[in-house]
C-alpha cells in the first residue's frame, strides 16, 4: 500500500467516526426530549403552544387530543396524572395539563391544633389529604398514639399512614355523611375535627345529631389560585376538567370567565353536586359510585367517549 493510499484511507475513516459520533449525540439529546414529553406539564411551563396538534394513535390519524385539565392544588395532581397515562386506552387519547385552580393557606385555629391534641378525645377525624398533612405537621407520636384517627376515604388513610399515623377507622364510602353514619359511638364520644375553613358542615352537624360532642378547628383554607395568561388561554382550548372539590370548581370559573362549557369529570358525588348547583348541563357531568383515582379515571373515560361521540363525524 503507497503512502498516499494509507493516508486518504485514515482521512476517511477519520471523518465517518466523527459523523457517527454527532448523529449519536443527536439521537441521545432526541431521545431525552421526548422522554420529558411524559412529564407533567404546566401551562406556566411554556410548553402548551404548539406549531401542529399533537394527534392519537387511532384509525383517523386526523383526530386531535383532547385537552384534560388537573385542577387541584399545584403539585397535587400528580397520583392522577399517572393514573390516566398508566391506562393505555385512555392515554392515547388525551392531552393532560395541570392547572390548578386552588391553593391552600393557614387556618385561624392552626396555632390550636397542637395543644388541643394533648386533651382526651376518643377519636380525631380527618376528612382529606390535606387536612392529614396538617395534621401530621402537629401530630407526636410519643403522647397522642392513643387516639383513635378515622380517615373519610382511601386517599386520606393513605396520607395518614404516609406520616406513620395509624387509621383506626374508615367508612365503606369516602363520604362525610357515611362517616357520620357509620362510625362507632355513642352520647358523649369526645372527637377532635380539623379541617378547612370551607367545609360543609356535614360530619360536625351529622355526629352531634348523634350525641357525639364534637369540636371543630378550621387549620387550613381553601383560596382560588391566580392563572397566569398562558393557564387562562389553556382553559379556553380544554374539554375536560377534572374535579376534586367544589373549592377547585369555583376557581375554574373564577379563572375561566364562567366557562362551564368543559366536560366535568369529578371525583364523586359532592363535586357532581356542586357542578350541578353552579350551572353545569347535567349530562356533561361525570363521577363514579364511589370516590377514588381509579373511578376518577373512569369519570374521564365516560366524559372522553360521550365528547368523542357528540364530535365524530356522521
Amino acid at each position: 500500500m503507497s503512502e498516499r493510499v494509507r493516508r486518504m484511507r485514515v482521512f476517511y475513516q477519520s471523518r465517518f467516526y466523527t459523523t457517527l459520533m454527532k448523529e449519536t449525540v443527536i439521537t441521545v439529546l432526541f431521545l431525552t426530549l421526548v422522554g420529558r414529553a411524559g412529564a407533567l406539564r404546566s401551562p406556566s411551563q411554556g410548553t402548551v403552544t404548539r406549531g401542529n396538534p399533537r394527534l392519537m394513535s387511532s384509525k383517523d390519524e386526523h383526530v386531535p387530543m383532547i385537552s384534560v385539565a388537573m385542577t387541584r392544588e399545584e403539585g397535587k395532581n400528580t397520583k392522577l396524572f399517572k393514573a390516566m397515562r398508566d391506562d393505555e386506552s385512555l392515554s392515547q387519547l388525551i392531552d393532560p395539563v395541570e392547572l390548578p385552580c386552588i391553593a391552600h393557606a393557614d387556618g385561624p385555629d392552626l396555632t390550636r391544633l397542637r395543644d388541643s391534641l394533648l386533651e382526651p378525645w376518643d377519636y380525631v377525624a380527618i376528612t382529606s389529604p390535606e387536612a392529614a398533612r396538617v395534621l401530621a405537621k402537629a401530630w407526636d407520636s410519643s403522647t397522642m398514639s392513643s387516639i383513635k384517627v378515622a380517615a373519610v376515604g382511601k386517599a386520606t388513610e393513605k396520607e395518614l399512614k404516609s406520616n406513620n399515623i395509624d387509621v383506626m377507622f374508615t367508612p365503606s364510602k369516602a363520604y362525610a355523611k357515611t362517616l357520620v353514619e357509620e362510625l362507632p359511638g355513642s352520647t358523649g364520644t369526645r372527637l377532635l375535627y380539623p379541617a378547612s375553613c370551607r367545609a360543609p358542615g356535614t360530619l360536625a352537624d351529622g355526629l352531634t345529631e348523634r350525641g357525639f360532642n364534637v369540636v371543630r378547628l378550621n387549620t387550613y383554607d381553601t383560596v382560588t389560585a391566580e392563572w397566569t395568561d398562558a393557564q387562562k388561554e389553556y382553559a379556553r382550548q380544554c374539554q375536560i376538567a377534572c374535579f376534586a372539590s367544589p373549592s377547585s370548581i369555583k376557581g375554574w370559573l373564577k379563572n375561566s370567565g364562567e366557562n362551564k362549557l368543559v366536560f366535568a369529570a369529578c371525583i364523586g358525588q359532592t363535586s357532581d353536586n356542586a357542578c350541578i348547583q353552579l350551572g353545569w348541563d347535567e349530562s356533561n357531568i361525570f363521577h363514579p359510585e364511589s370516590p377514588g383515582i381509579d373511578g376518577w379515571v373512569d369519570a374521564i373515560k365516560q366524559a372522553v367517549h360521550k365528547l368523542n361521540s357528540v364530535t365524530s363525524p356522521v
